[in-house]
């Protein structure tokens, strides 16, 4: 009797590979645009916290208008001048918490990738008591500051008083390659006043207190990020190694703006 030919067995599902989280790394401008963009090209899902050697102002990818006052404070040594791999407009770093993160087969639209890739976000303050919504302003090159206006891939507070309700909190940005994506994102905590209104003509958004340190919000943004980040899970601690620091230092040109 002939043998029956063997059934085929199913496929196991292919295991979800984690996503890298780098260490917060405190570095400058142009080294912190190297990596996001770096991480990007590489194409796989990660996620990182960073902070600022020295301040820095970061112009978008298509902001080509610089005010003579910019130039004249990254002359003066009063601030570090750099140009974002992602869009949007001009953001004051240094008293902020920024954020990247890289997300291989985001969805194709725009405004839900954005939904999707701010949730976790809205999470971590909720649980603050401070829920944030997103803005509802027009999108524009016409304001030099990215946090003069909050348009829909921004996050604002939905409560906490009348000089509260609206305030920008986090202002984000992406660049697309090829289905991949990278969003950054600023969390403002204690912007400097005084730098601030040097480069805007306008005082700092007046945003309320957190009541925990920098610190803290960080490891609850981590916690948020790990249940509610459309990523694969875990995060996997994973510092750069040294051969990928040599590769990023051969870039750091490509972001500088002197």
């Amino acid at each position: 009797m002939p043998l029956s030919p063997p059934r085929p067995q199913p496929s196991s599902p292919a295991q979800p590979l984690a996503t890298r989280l780098l260490p917060t790394y405190r570095l400058g401008g142009a080294w912190q645009m190297a990596i996001d963009a770096w991480l990007l090209e590489a194409g796989q899902p990660a996620l990182r916290f960073y902070r600022w050697a020295r301040p820095c102002l970061s112009l978008g990818r298509h902001q080509r208008r610089l005010r003579p006052a910019w130039l004249e404070l990254a002359n003066a040594g009063a601030l570090e001048l750099v140009r974002r791999p992602s869009g949007g407009q001009a953001v004051l770093h240094g008293g902020d918490l920024t954020y990247a993160l890289i997300w291989p087969d985001a969805p194709a639209d725009r405004r839900q990738a954005y939904r999707l890739a701010c949730g976790w976000l809205q999470q971590a303050f909720a649980e603050l008591d401070l829920p944030l919504r997103f803005g509802d302003q027009p999108a524009g090159l016409a304001a030099a500051s990215c946090f003069a206006t909050s348009t829909a891939a921004d996050l604002v507070h939905a409560a906490g008083g009348a000089a509260a309700e609206g305030c920008k909190r986090i202002g984000s940005a992406q660049l697309w390659r090829r289905g991949s994506l990278l969003q950054h994102g600023s969390i403002q905590l204690q912007p400097e006043a005084e730098l601030w209104r040097r480069l805007f003509d306008q005082p700092p958004p007046s945003l309320p207190a957190l009541g925990i340190s920098s610190d803290e919000l960080e490891r609850r943004l981590r916690r948020a990020a790990e249940h509610h980040l459309p990523l694969p899970a875990p995060l996997l601690d994973q510092p750069l190694t040294a051969s990928e620091l040599t590769a990023l230092a051969a870039r750091l040109g490509a972001y500088r703006l002197d």
